[in-house]
């Protein structure tokens, strides 16, 4: 029997204050809030009516799962202490074996072909990763096929140009494909561009 998908969000909870820092600096805290909550219940309605995936929220702050309401269909877990990297490998390690992939919350052009072309990548190679246009990443997947593999992301320089190339270095003994590069928005010159876009698919 083939080892079912897994697909994780890591989200923080939709609170003012407390999501998009960076992008807030420059376009409010309350746009920025309306921002994340929007696209977070966007990402979540359109991957989690997707069959082919068991559908899994990793939630921080912790006591956010309990707390805050979040869709029916999804599997709710903290991610737990620690910097980034750690985080991300601790919910790894928490899940069921099988191809899973991992991905950002604040990536509005996510669809379900995406995920399905990372899963379809995991079938030919051990990890896959999804670029950004800064330099760092919207998915990260592991094959899993036996035991997860064992990687050290301690020394990836989060939040920067150096991410994507920290995280292949970590990964240089496995076989990476790479997906489409999409964009995060995590500044006012990328909320920008990407209501430029939205105007021009209307």
């Amino acid at each position: 029997m083939r080892a079912r998908r897994n697909l994780i969000v890591f989200a923080k909870q939709p609170r003012i204050g407390r999501v998009k820092s960076r992008l807030a600096r420059d376009i409010g805290r309350v746009a920025a809030w309306r921002f994340y909550r929007a696209q977070l219940s966007g990402l979540l309605r359109r991957l989690g009516r997707d069959p082919r995936w068991r559908c899994w929220l990793a939630v921080t702050p912790d006591a956010a799962v309990r707390c805050h309401r979040w869709p029916l269909g999804w599997r709710v877990l903290p991610q737990g202490q620690g910097d980034l990297g750690t985080r991300m490998l601790r919910v790894f390690d928490r899940m069921p074996m099988g191809p899973t992939l991992l991905i950002g919350s604040d990536i509005p052009e996510i669809r379900t072909c995406h995920i399905d072309d990372g899963f379809r990548l995991l079938q030919r190679h051990e990890a896959v990763l999804g670029p950004a246009g800064d330099g760092g990443y919207w998915l990260i997947g592991l094959r899993r096929d036996a035991q997860p593999q064992r990687l050290d992301l301690t020394r990836v320089r989060w939040s920067g140009p150096h991410a994507l190339a920290d995280t292949r270095q970590a990964m240089s003994g496995l076989s990476v494909g790479l997906a489409a590069e999409l964009e995060d928005i995590d500044t006012g010159a990328d909320f920008a561009r990407w209501q430029e876009r939205q105007r021009k698919n209307r």
